[in-house]
């Protein structure tokens, strides 16, 4: 993204974020108090991380009119508003990195946010263009967590990323990947360095990352992010002709989304699933994920025999 495509005065964000409705009945500048979210802690580090936070892929790929950004800048304060705080983005997903970087300062949240965004190249120098390049669309002088994205060319970013890490201009490294037919390849990357974070897909219909990949993480003290929670909108397509039972309502569910969500981070190796969103009302039904009661395994199993009967 170049400086002329996402570009807006401070008074032009500030008129974004009251069209909104994200600061209304704020101070200027000022969140409010956040609900506490569950948390759980990273193994390398012990420094804990809210369950919900948000992708954005695709639904960041935005464009600058105030009509596209609006909804954006919402989102992002929802998130924080409700004591999240993870966004992964990456070089691959368009302008999001930008759009990212531009809304999170105008709104003065960048601070507040747990920053992760990827290497997607090939090449030592191709990966320090496009990793600096990342710093500058973020506005940020230090990346809470750099991936290497779907593995590519995993062992020659790996050795800037222990560089940049000694030096504290990011402060975790990982691995991402998205696909089940990934799997034997993440497993053994996984097994063949120290990585802080591993990305991976995982979800009520396709819980394969159960069978080795989860007790890996737990086994490495790798912390786990969860991408495809919803499957691209297959979750919801899958129960379309059901309706949310009652005895998912007396656990703290009050939604479908929420009932997928509760599903991926009740498992106890998850440490954040992060669904994309581009609307402020799916943002704040998806932080509900991160609040209140968690599945136990019987009505984990329960929940996956409903949808699936």
């Amino acid at each position: 993204m170049n400086d002329d495509t996402l570009k807006i005065s401070r008074r032009q964000a500030l008129k974004l974020l009251a069209a909104s409705g994200a600061l209304a009945g704020l101070a200027p500048g000022v969140l409010s108090a956040a609900p506490k979210m569950i948390r759980r802690a990273i193994p390398s580090s012990g420094e804990e991380l809210p369950v919900i936070g948000l992708g954005t892929s695709r639904v960041f790929d935005a464009g600058r009119s105030e009509s596209d950004l609006a909804p954006l800048s919402e989102v992002l304060e929802i998130l924080v508003r409700e004591g999240g705080s993870v966004v992964d983005t990456s070089p691959m997903y368009g302008r999001a990195e930008g759009v990212t970087g531009h809304l999170a300062d105008q709104a003065g949240i960048t601070n507040r946010l747990f920053l992760a965004t990827k290497v997607w190249t090939s090449g030592r120098d191709e990966g320090i263009a496009q990793m600096d390049e990342s710093f500058r669309l973020l506005e940020t002088d230090r990346i809470d967590l750099m991936q290497v994205h779907n593995l590519i060319d995993w062992q020659t970013h790996r050795e800037t990323l222990e560089a940049w890490k000694s030096e504290g201009r990011i402060r975790y490294t990982g691995i991402t990947h998205y696909r089940v037919d990934a799997f034997d390849e993440l497993e053994a990357v996984m097994k063949a360095a120290d990585w802080d974070f591993v990305q991976l897909n995982y979800s009520i219909l396709t819980p394969d990352a159960e069978q080795r990949l989860l007790p890996l993480a737990r086994e490495r003290g790798i912390a786990v992010l969860v991408n495809r929670p919803f499957e691209r909108g297959g979750t919801f397509r899958q129960v379309r002709d059901l309706d949310l039972p009652g005895w998912a309502k007396e656990q703290d569910i009050a939604s479908w989304g929420q009932f997928f969500l509760k599903w991926v981070v009740s498992h106890p190796d998850v440490t954040c699933v992060i669904p994309g969103t581009s609307k402020p009302k799916h943002m704040l039904d998806n932080a509900g994920a991160g609040q209140g009661a968690l599945p136990d395994e019987n009505l984990r199993r329960k929940m996956r025999e409903y949808i699936l009967a």
